[in-house]
């Protein structure tokens, strides 16, 4: 492109920020990043998602505890949780006098992606603004205790958080981890499956089958993973057909 388009450079200097300036964010760019949520594709125009903006030093805190002891999360000086949210239009289908369904694991998919697009959106309007961001999918693992801790109803899943704040100068200097070659991250038409060869060849860039070995052990296999989708099985039990 002969011109430098700014939305494509700030997604390719975008990177997960874990460390924050001891600097307040103003509550209009504040406003502006939660604006940004408004602006995201949503399915049927339904916005599927609840924002919860965690202010209470306190419940930062939990947080930080129940995402696998990540103390950063109680610094950052944003703290939003995007909520997969069935609970509103089942309860506004009711008050309306009709009689439906209860939500079913179709709809959770679909308000996880409307929360996760939204997400996104406030993850790039960040950016824009000079304010660093990072994904906690911990949020999962102690889904339960999240739920309780922020109160939310019985179709209502906390689908992703997602802290911000201005990076430190070591945040702005760390380099962005690799991406994987496109070739084997996009395919034409239909999925194409990739043998031995090209899977192993696809890891070569970053590092040895050791190196795999690790991070099985470290993400896959990790209690943290295990506890993720034991307790994201259990409350999927309340979409199940009664």
């Amino acid at each position: 492109m002969e011109e430098e388009n700014v939305v494509l450079r700030q997604l390719h200097e975008r990177r997960s920020v874990r460390a924050f300036q001891e600097r307040a964010v103003s509550q209009d760019v504040k406003d502006a990043v939660i604006g940004a949520a408004f602006e995201a594709p949503t399915a049927g125009d339904m916005m599927f998602y609840t924002i919860i903006d965690v202010t209470d030093q306190a419940v930062k805190e939990q947080l930080a505890v129940l995402c696998d002891h990540q103390p950063f999360v109680a610094k950052a000086p944003v703290v939003l949780v995007f909520v997969a949210d069935c609970d509103r239009w089942y309860r506004t289908y009711q008050a309306a006098g009709l009689s439906v369904r209860q939500p079913g694991p179709g709809d959770l998919v679909l308000a996880c992606a409307d929360a996760v697009i939204a997400a996104q959106n406030t993850v790039v309007a960040a950016q824009s603004l000079g304010l660093g961001s990072c994904y906690i999918g911990d949020i999962l693992e102690n889904c339960d205790a999240v739920r309780q801790l922020l109160a939310l109803p019985e179709f209502a899943m906390p689908a992703v958080l997602v802290v911000y704040g201005y990076p430190t100068q070591q945040q702005r200097d760390r380099p962005k981890p690799a991406r994987f070659a496109r070739g084997h991250i996009v395919h034409e038409n239909a999925y194409r499956p990739m043998d031995s060869g090209e899977l192993l060849g696809m890891y070569a860039e970053r590092g040895d089958r050791e190196t795999i070995e690790a991070l099985c052990k470290r993400k896959y296999l990790s209690t943290f993973s295990l506890e993720m989708n034991r307790s994201v099985a259990e409350y999927l039990k309340n979409f199940s057909d009664r």
